[in-house]
């Protein structure tokens, strides 16, 4: 899950980067869109990893009130 997440900040600052050098509002726009892509599949695989690991101790239940946390943040991060 870490080296997940440091890959993904390793993005981020490589996509702020580029912003800065590009030096055009529009074209700084193209890659942050791309950024939004990178966030939720990040979030998802962490989520994911983590669950696999906790899966014995946690009831379906649980699990199931996880899912619908995940489901929501998703919705919230790409309902336009």
């Amino acid at each position: 899950m870490a080296v997940l997440r440091l890959l993904s900040g390793s993005v981020e600052i490589a996509a702020a980067i580029i912003m800065l050098k590009l030096n055009q509002v529009d074209k700084a726009l193209a890659v942050n869109s791309g950024l939004a892509l990178v966030g939720p599949t990040i979030l998802v695989l962490t989520t994911a990893i983590g669950l696999t690991g906790m899966a014995e101790q946690l009831s379906w239940g649980k699990l199931g009130w996880i899912g619908c946390g995940v489901a929501f943040l998703l919705i919230g991060i790409l309902k336009k």
